[in-house]
């Protein structure tokens, strides 16, 4: 019965994100939100001048509408988990419709004044790190411990030193997924695969809520997929790139193991490393460039990849990383909660 719940966040979130997409992009179209290509970025990306930007609002509204309905009525026809378990999940909803909100002003100031950069990089770490913090505080204040799940070695204690290794582990997390953004496709795609292992590894620990809060995500993916594979007809825009690493490091704090961000979002941190790399590279030999173009999936395609051959690869990338999750997490001595049961 606890699986239907899962199936029906899904379900109704891919339904709400497709149609959606009926009357938000013409309505993005007519304010003239479009998107301003980068002067450095692939000459052939030249032709997505304008395309509307913020479609993230697709996949926002249907992950929220659907995933807190379903979890409202999980709890009410189902097994009521504890106020720390709930507080988790509600409380990462919020977080991720915050950095939602900070790619909204991003996106603003991009569609206004068209200009390719929005925030400065400082005001959105500011902001972003409010974000996490608050986020932290309230878990803490609900009673949640400085408890997580180290491979092979159990439920860890790590004291003190886990408030700002979350939150600078949140803040990476949500640039990281923010760079990923760049190609029709891409972000929402890997994404998709990301919270379908969520979904599994909260589905094995009996976290059943955490587990509709991942598929209603998956299902909102889809639906903006619809929109966005390509040739994108909507792009999420930081709104929706901040919305969905705020939400996927969510997940991973509800189930007590932040470190499997790291495993699991793999394409995010490759695409991470790859733009500090160039940096540091580029400054080492000044003026020489480790790749052709950073992020790295502006590399494949200067190195003549298709948009979907990228896709499809990193997609085929993050299956690899999520089934090594979910490998670990059964074999990796993980301790499975008694307080909620699937």
């Amino acid at each position: 019965m606890t699986g239907l719940w899962t199936v029906l966040a899904a379900a109704v979130s891919f339904v709400i994100a497709g149609v959606m997409g009926i009357w938000l992009i013409p309505f993005l179209k007519k304010i003239h939100f479009g998107q301003t290509i980068r002067e450095e970025g692939p000459k052939w990306h030249n032709s997505k001048q304008g395309t509307p930007i913020m479609g993230g609002f697709l996949f926002i509204t249907a992950s929220l509408v659907a995933g807190t309905a379903c979890i409202i009525l999980y709890h009410v026809f189902g097994v009521q988990e504890t106020t720390l378990m709930s507080a988790k999940i509600f409380a990462g909803m919020f977080m991720a419709a915050a950095f939602g909100a900070i790619g909204f002003i991003d996106d603003y100031i991009k569609a206004v004044k068209k200009r390719s950069l929005g925030l400065t990089a400082i005001q959105k770490l500011i902001l972003q790190f409010v974000v996490a913090i608050a986020y932290l505080v309230t878990i803490a204040l609900f009673g949640g411990k400085t408890e997580t799940f180290i491979p092979f070695c159990g439920m860890l204690d790590i004291g003190i030193f886990y408030y700002p290794i979350s939150a600078i582990l949140i803040v990476g997390v949500v640039n990281a997924a923010n760079l990923t953004d760049g190609i029709d496709g891409l972000d929402g795609s890997v994404t998709f695969f990301m919270t379908i292992f969520f979904m599994l590894i909260a589905s094995y620990v009996s976290r059943m809520g955490v587990s509709i809060m991942s598929a209603a995500l998956a299902g909102g993916c889809l639906g903006f997929l619809l929109w966005n594979f390509h040739p994108a007809k909507v792009f999420m825009g930081d709104t929706g790139s901040l919305y969905l690493g705020g939400y996927v490091c969510a997940l991973a704090f509800a189930l007590d193991m932040p470190i499997m961000l790291i495993l699991i979002c793999m394409i995010y941190i490759v695409e991470m490393f790859s733009v500090i790399l160039q940096v540091l590279y580029f400054k080492a030999t000044k003026g020489k460039r480790l790749f052709k173009m950073s992020p790295i999936h502006h590399h494949f395609e200067m190195c003549g990849w298709s948009e979907m051959k990228i896709v499809i690869i990193f997609s085929v990338f993050t299956v690899i990383c999520g089934a090594l999750a979910f490998i670990i997490v059964v074999y990796g001595n993980y301790r499975i909660p008694s307080f909620s049961v699937g």
